[in-house]
């Protein structure tokens, strides 16, 4: 590494006048030059693994060999294969350059960084859209708070989470699907073997994500192959819903490799080498094209079981746990509702119709008198607030620590546009990315208080990602869930408080239980007037 160094400087000297060179690191996985940006060492589009191509396509991702010579590492790697957007999103960027060769990552270490707490990211985006190097991402921030910060890209749509039995029959564990979350593995394993080069610490890791890499995040708790990657865990705005078997027909949904199965034919052949050898830009708009839904797959291996019954078994990962929701995440996912009814006395009808015993705790809490709002909040409770609470509850029943959170934050453009504090909205104040939003975000002001609730609210999160427990200075300490349900509520500023939407929890729950327990029935999805007939009350359920 020295003699790198001073060979690196010789040849600056040779050139012309002396400038600041930039930062080269000498991993395990090879040498790389980055960049510097005001007291943080930036290195992007690190690959982690061999590219995905021909035919490792629908393969585990394969260990990259060391590289010979100096990588650049001034550039953000390829954005995975996704669709073209077909509708105006205030999710949507252009797309960047895309391309199957995107197993990359990309790391900001503070330049002082030495045995530093290491914060994992994963994007949201469905499993179908999205990258780690999305502006709003940008570690610079969280680095700055003596955090080393790794976003990663992973394999999405058709191409991370195709099941079918041909794959299967590849496969030494008779499995397929769920590549993207083997990608993920992957990232994590690379981060074990070679962060300490930036200044990480392998021993202190936090897997972090929201929405999709929320539940990423959970995915991996429950994964036997990530244990011990990872040793705290940040799950923003997930949901823990029924996931398809990879053969049985299991919750009412269609097994994956049957679903894999439809999408073959519709896109021209069931054949692994066929398939392997389509176009990936026409593959992967042609699925989307027919409806394809990526998702996890409970295979009994990379996910032996429903996530809900993992951790319900204790099974998950023993580890330190951050999870909330925002309080308007359906306002931007209004693709989420079902129809409305008519009128009050459609809404009440089709309430009783689907919730039997349990109608009257449902209208309580989402009345027919405002069927919008009931709607709106009913679907976001059933499937982040849910979802969320389990995760502290579950992580507090194993005695690790555990930290829940509401996000309600409001400003001027999200009040105008109806969409108080909307599904992510939370993201530009951790990464403090005010100014790094999509072209179609509702604009933040640039003001005092939200510059204090932005610094506020990274403190919190690099707080936990180093110590196991959110401070921030100057604002309350975040009560644990452990204690008489403390909950943080981010709204103007932080408040701390105890019992978030008392009963809430326990109705989804008693609703999410008594499915189970009937086995041909999904949950979460279907809520509200879209909900089934709920079963009779079954043994250890409300």
């Amino acid at each position: 590494m020295i003699r790198l160094h001073v060979a690196l400087i010789l040849t600056a000297l040779a050139a012309g006048p002396v400038v600041a060179a930039e930062p080269v690191v000498d991993a395990p996985a090879g040498v790389l030059q980055g960049a510097s940006d005001r007291g943080v060492r930036v290195f992007r589009g690190v690959p982690y693994a061999q590219p995905p191509l021909g035919e490792r396509r629908w393969r585990p991702p394969g260990a990259l060999p060391r590289w010979d010579g100096v990588r650049d590492a001034s550039k953000f790697g390829a954005a995975c294969m996704q669709p073209k957007p077909r509708a105006a999103s205030i999710y949507a960027w252009a797309l960047p350059a895309m391309s199957e060769d995107c197993l990359s990552l990309s790391i900001w270490a503070p330049d002082t960084a030495k045995q530093a707490p290491v914060f994992v990211w994963i994007h949201g985006g469905a499993l179908t859209t999205g990258s780690g190097s999305d502006p709003i991402y940008d570690g610079t921030a969280l680095a700055k708070r003596g955090l080393v910060v790794v976003s990663i890209n992973y394999r999405l749509g058709v191409l991370g989470y195709l099941a079918l039995p041909q794959l299967s029959a590849e496969s030494p564990d008779s499995v397929s699907g769920n590549y993207g979350l083997l990608d993920q593995v992957a990232a994590l394993e690379w981060v074990k073997r070679n962060i300490s080069a930036f200044g990480g610490d392998p021993a202190n890791v936090t897997v972090a994500g929201e929405s999709a890499g929320a539940l990423s995040v959970m995915a991996l708790m429950a994964a036997p192959a990530a244990r011990g990657l990872f040793h705290k865990a940040i799950a923003q705005s997930a949901y823990m819903v029924s996931a398809p078997a990879l053969r049985d027909p299991l919750n009412g949904m269609v097994p994956a490799e049957d679903q894999g199965s439809s999408l073959a034919v519709k896109l021209g052949s069931t054949d692994p080498a066929a398939l392997r050898a389509m176009d990936a830009t026409t593959l992967t708009e042609n699925a989307a094209g027919t409806g394809y839904f990526p998702f996890i797959t409970i295979d009994g291996k990379v996910l032996p079981r429903q996530l809900v019954d993992t951790f319900d078994r204790n099974e998950q990962a023993p580890v330190p746990i951050l999870a909330g929701f925002n309080s308007g995440e359906i306002r931007s996912l209004r693709f989420l509702l079902p129809k409305p009814p008519a009128n009050a006395a459609a809404y009440e009808a089709a309430i009783r119709a689907g919730y039997g015993d349990l109608a009257d705790l449902f209208l309580a809490r989402y009345p027919a008198k405002t069927i919008e709002e009931s709607m709106l909040a009913a679907t976001r409770d059933a499937m982040y607030g849910w979802t969320a609470e389990r995760l502290v509850s579950n992580q507090a029943a194993l005695g690790q620590g555990a930290y829940f959170y509401l996000f309600d934050h409001a400003y001027p453009a999200t009040q105008e546009w109806n969409l108080h504090a909307f599904h992510a909205a939370e993201l530009p104040y951790i990464f403090d990315t005010a100014g790094k939003t999509p072209p179609l975000w509702p604009k933040i002001p640039s003001s005092l208080s939200e510059r204090k609730l932005s610094d506020a609210m990274g403190d919190y999160w690099a707080s936990f990602a180093a110590t196991g427990k959110p401070r921030a200075k100057g604002w309350p300490d975040w009560p644990s869930y452990a204690e008489n349900r403390g909950f943080l509520h981010f709204a103007d500023v932080p408040r701390a408080g105890n019992h978030l939407f008392p009963g809430v929890s326990a109705l989804h729950e008693a609703v999410v239980c008594r499915r189970r327990a009937a086995g041909d029935i999904a949950w979460n999805w279907n809520v509200g007037v879209a909900a089934p007939p709920l079963p009779p009350k079954a043994k250890g359920c409300q």
